[in-house]
């Protein structure tokens, strides 16, 4: 059969509009959203809703550019150190919420997102104490006095080391929720959490017995923030979140939301009238070796 030129032309354009449909087919839908595994356990409800807005606020804002997207949140803890090491490598989740320089993760695989998530509240350490103690702690006016006195804390919370670093007695095992129990059997004298969340932990946890109380005229300070951890199989969903937090963060966005979760926390613990005792942080990683809290 003779081939003419206007049958090869035809043959030709079939092909030509069998390619583009071909890779239509194959080209990703921008319109389906993209899931984003959030592990949010191993921390109090008020941080999870937070860090999970705070991700819900980086995703819409490149949305438009990015595509739309959708959260897988897990909050089931780990309380094993091990476990936790392991959320990216061997538990497929993409992202997390958790202190720069995590110990936990020092020898994992990680992409860390060296933007402040929560202004360094975290840092800002206020204790629970015994009632029958208060005299005793209004007294203190320096770190070494307060070297006298055991911390408690559960297993494999990051702040143990930073602690010890800086020479305290540490008591740590046990559970968040054992904590307030062996704190009233003075296995240790006092416990820290940050100022963003110490009163709702006093009121969930500690305050039922009567017999513990949040202590008004002390106040630990050490850098601490809080980043996001991005699974290092997830380049792109790293840049995503980087791109993210800027706009949140120039378009105030960011305020918006820390000021809703813990701007009327702030007056009432007084934070600048506290006996303030500084801690150095050890595990600060070095993108972050410039950090400035924000409050």
């Amino acid at each position: 059969m003779k081939i003419t030129k206007h049958y090869r032309v035809l043959v030709a354009g079939l092909f030509l509009l069998s390619g583009v449909a071909n890779a239509s087919s194959t080209a990703p839908d921008r319109t389906l959203p993209v899931a984003v595994k959030l592990w949010n356990g191993n921390k109090t409800t008020s941080r999870q809703e937070y860090e999970r807005d705070i991700l819900t606020a980086v995703l819409t804002a490149t949305e438009r550019a990015q595509g739309a997207y959708k959260i897988e949140e897990s909050r089931v803890d780990y309380p094993l150190a091990e476990d936790e090491a392991s959320v990216f490598r061997s538990k497929g989740f993409d992202i997390f919420g958790t202190v720069a320089g995590n110990q936990k993760l020092a020898h994992e695989q990680k992409i860390i997102i060296p933007s402040p998530l929560m202004k360094g509240i975290l840092g800002y350490r206020i204790l629970i104490i015994r009632k029958a103690d208060a005299q005793k702690f209004a007294a203190i006016k320096s770190a070494a006095e307060l070297k006298k006195l055991r911390m408690g804390i559960p297993a494999t919370w990051a702040d143990a080391g930073l602690f010890r670093h800086n020479g305290y007695p540490v008591e740590e095992k046990g559970s968040f929720d054992d904590l307030f129990q062996r704190l009233e059997n003075n296995e240790f004298d006092y416990v820290t959490f940050g100022a963003n969340e110490v009163t709702g932990v006093f009121t969930e946890r500690a305050a039922k017995s009567g017999k513990l109380m949040i202590e008004p005229s002390l106040l630990v300070y050490y850098p601490f923030p809080l980043v996001f951890y991005v699974n290092p199989k997830q380049p792109a969903l790293a840049e995503r979140v980087t791109t993210g937090l800027k706009a949140i963060i120039s378009n105030g966005e960011l305020d918006k939301i820390f000021n809703r979760y813990y701007g009327g926390l702030l007056g009432p613990l007084q934070l600048t009238q506290r006996t303030r005792i500084t801690l150095e942080n050890p595990i600060l990683p070095k993108e972050m070796a410039g950090f400035k809290p924000g409050i």
